[in-house]
């Protein structure tokens, strides 16, 4: 499954360089008189070419940043989600896991305008043996931070799964365009800021991802005993 968010912005953004290459090959034809003169011609075109291409105001403007983009990254206490019925950590009690299993990441600005990023983020999910129904919403959320770790802002998302009958996992792609973060000079970089993601969890599930205990995300879906840790990784 895969959620889209500003779906048309994301595809104006991936277009914008198709565009660009069909505009510098179009100066491309046939010559035309005898073959000295076709030599001259392709050879005046090529040196036109290579000066587009070498001149670093002409090809591709929008891909040229101003810096490097932002560091994105899963903040480790809030990167897992594992709920236990009462609050008992057995895998025979788990409701609900989710995991992110990974982000990609795109930003882009140049001269004075502020920063853009888009990313995808890869969550897997899981429904344990104690989940009531086939439905779900988890909440996560993106944070940006400065390079001296404030905050500077943060959004909720809601992230809604229905788990199909007999599958206890399911993987989902959300996609996030247009994370724009201003900058205070023409010379702030992208390296001045995080773009951190992480589930929104409970005092008691960040204490246990910050000690690293772990089940896999359909821990439970076979009745273990409390004791057992075979389906711990």
């Amino acid at each position: 499954m895969r959620r889209l968010i500003s779906l048309a912005v994301t595809f104006a953004l991936v277009a914008a360089p198709f565009a660009a290459h069909a505009q510098m090959g179009g100066g491309r034809g046939r010559g035309g008189g005898d073959d000295q003169s076709k030599e001259d011609a392709d050879a005046a075109k090529k040196k036109k070419r290579d000066q587009e291409w070498s001149d670093n105001q002409a090809p591709l403007p929008a891909l040229r940043n101003a810096g490097p983009c932002p560091f994105v990254k899963t903040l480790y206490d809030a990167s897992r989600y594992v709920e236990f019925k009462d609050g008992k950590e057995a895998s025979a009690n788990v409701v609900y896991t989710g995991e992110i299993q990974g982000i990609s990441a795109g930003c882009q600005y140049k001269d004075a305008d502020p920063i853009t990023v888009s990313m995808d983020i890869l969550f897997e999910l899981g429904r344990g043996p104690l989940a009531q129904g086939q439905s779900k919403t988890y909440h996560y959320w993106i944070a940006v931070t400065d390079r001296n770790r404030e905050v500077i802002a943060k959004q909720d998302f809601d992230l809604p799964v229905t788990f199909t009958s007999g599958k206890d996992r399911v993987y989902l792609t959300d996609q996030v365009s247009q994370i724009v973060i201003p900058r205070g000079a023409v010379t702030t970089s992208g390296a001045n800021f995080e773009v951190l993601v992480g589930f929104d969890v409970t005092p008691q599930m960040a204490a246990f991802n910050r000690d690293g205990k772990r089940f896999r995300v359909n821990a439970g879906a076979t009745t273990v005993a409390s004791g057992d840790t075979s389906n711990r990784r």
